[in-house]
């Protein structure tokens, strides 16, 4: 045992910040490395082409799909009635008829106005 009289000698300091930063060292990696690993997962998932980006995209992906269906259904059925008009005279004379309200010679036209929404379902009521 060391007698207690014996002072202890005083560590120069550049021993003395070695063994500092040795000890240090781990922690303050395990941090930063902690810290970077954070920060790249945020990057990630919020980043400028993050995944919460991707599936924003990805939705809006499947809505212009949809539409693009839709509009393509729209275009066969009127490509078929452009056909029927180009090759079918009935079908141009009830056209004629029913949407441009043409009439032969000696017809009468009389056209029917829908009764107000308000108007239908009083009587609809009544009844």
């Amino acid at each position: 045992m060391p007698e207690e009289n014996q002072q202890l000698e005083p560590i120069p300091l550049h021993e003395w910040a070695m063994g500092w930063a040795q000890r240090l060292w781990r922690p303050a990696g395990t941090v930063v490395v902690v810290a970077l690993t954070l920060l790249l997962t945020w990057h990630v998932i919020y980043g400028k082409h993050g995944v919460s980006v991707w599936w924003q995209m990805r939705a809006q992906d499947r809505a212009l799909q949809q539409e693009i269906n839709t509009l393509q259904q729209e275009n066969a059925v009127m490509r078929r009635q452009v056909d029927r008009l180009q090759s079918n005279p009935d079908e141009i004379e009830r056209v004629a008829h029913e949407e441009l309200h043409y009439a032969k010679p000696g017809e009468v036209i009389y056209t029917l106005q829908e009764a107000p929404q308000n108007q239908q379902q009083q009587t609809q009521n009544n009844q």
